[in-house]
């Protein structure tokens, strides 16, 4: 497991998690939010919403299409404005919402088109249709490409975009994932990102003041939410690149922050393990954000990320999923694995060895497993 040291942002009164680049390293940056009791307060007119979000029908269109077509660099001739557009043509907070319809209780449909009754259809993408690595690719690449050619309005809507994530801790960071990506291609403006907290735990929406769970009175406080959107600052995240490698070549399903490397990663020889370290396996990488679970915790969301594949309707709502949860923590975990007919297998610190690279060392460092865990 690689640690890239982030800059972590001050705590403020909203704010928006983005990828942005430090002087070192990539950074991740939030929006944090300003929790759903002060949202009440506030109201916001439907139609001045919409004006400060949706950008023209022309990008929007121009944008589904490069997206469709997966190509970004050339762009259909009826879809351009002659010469370009202005840079007043664009919206004070561009944004676009990723939702996720297997979280808030698989109610994606109706979310879906009160997001879209409140912005424009092309801005709204669900998950099952429209991946975060396509909208960054092709999305945000059509932007680019319009820019490039002179149009005002797209650079000014691909510099002031902002990106709200309806779903769990897992869909936010699958997104942020996908915009780390923008930092290998050297680019400079990376959306922020802003949560609307669909999952159960919602750890991640809770640490930046989105709440730690949607209100029963979505409609209005979907209204609220996106207004608080656009006025959100930014706060820096810490984020971690991750590589979980399988010596004996085991196959697993992993959840979307990890993807299979396409060749077989080779393994660091100088690493303290017991018996023979194969040359290279099989491994999955990806990058996490605020926690990464090991153990009987990350036992029990397995189990509950292939349960809510193979059994959707099961799950049906925050409260159901807790006491999903809580039953899986009663039956998973080492403690109730064959490992119990072992006593010198249980525990964390005897069966695992976790070891970190930091930025610019070439050293493997041991983690301590604390004694909990035995």
């Amino acid at each position: 497991m690689e640690e890239t040291p982030r800059s972590v942002g001050e705590a403020s009164t909203t704010n928006f998690v983005a990828a942005r680049p430090s002087a070192k390293t990539d950074d991740a940056v939030t929006m944090r939010g300003c929790g759903f009791a002060n949202l009440a307060l506030v109201g916001i007119d439907k139609e001045e919403l919409r004006g400060r979000l949706a950008m023209p029908e022309y990008l929007r269109i121009a944008m589904r299409d490069c997206i469709k077509r997966k190509d970004s660099t050339e762009i259909s001739d009826h879809l351009l404005l002659p010469g370009g557009a202005a840079a007043d043509m664009a919206p004070h907070a561009p944004m676009v919402v990723f939702i996720n319809p297997k979280s808030g209780g698989r109610h994606g449909p109706v979310l879906k088109e009160r997001l879209q009754q409140l912005m424009t259809e092309e801005q709204v993408f669900d998950l099952t249709e429209v991946k975060p690595h396509e909208f960054v690719r092709y999305g945000l690449g059509c932007l680019d490409t319009l820019a490039a050619k002179g149009d005002e309005c797209a650079r000014e809507c691909r510099e002031k975009i902002r990106i709200m994530v309806a779903g769990g801790d897992g869909t936010v960071g699958w997104v942020l994932g996908c915009l780390g990506e923008l930092h290998k291609d050297g680019k400079s403006h990376i959306p922020p990102v802003g949560v609307i907290p669909l999952g159960t735990g919602n750890d991640l929406s809770r640490s930046f003041s989105w709440g730690g769970s949607f209100p029963f009175a979505w409609r209005s406080a979907m209204k609220r939410t996106l207004h608080r959107a656009t006025l959100g600052s930014i706060a820096r995240l810490d984020s971690w690149k991750i590589v979980v490698s399988m010596p004996s070549g085991e196959v697993v399903d992993p959840p979307y922050s990890l993807k299979p490397t396409i060749e077989e990663t080779a393994l660091d020889q100088a690493l303290d393990a017991d018996g023979d370290v194969p040359p290279k396996a099989k491994s999955y990488e990806g990058v996490f954000y605020n926690y990464f679970s090991i153990g009987m915790d990350a036992q029990v969301a397995y189990g509950f990320h292939h349960l809510r594949n193979e059994k959707p309707y099961l799950a049906q709502g925050p409260v159901t999923n807790k006491i999903i949860y809580s039953s899986y923590s009663c039956t998973q975990g080492w403690f109730c694995t064959p490992c119990v007919n072992n006593p010198a297998l249980r525990g964390l610190r005897n069966i695992m060895k976790i070891h970190i690279k930091k930025a610019n060392c070439s050293e493997w460092e041991e983690i301590h497993v604390p004694k909990r865990f035995i």
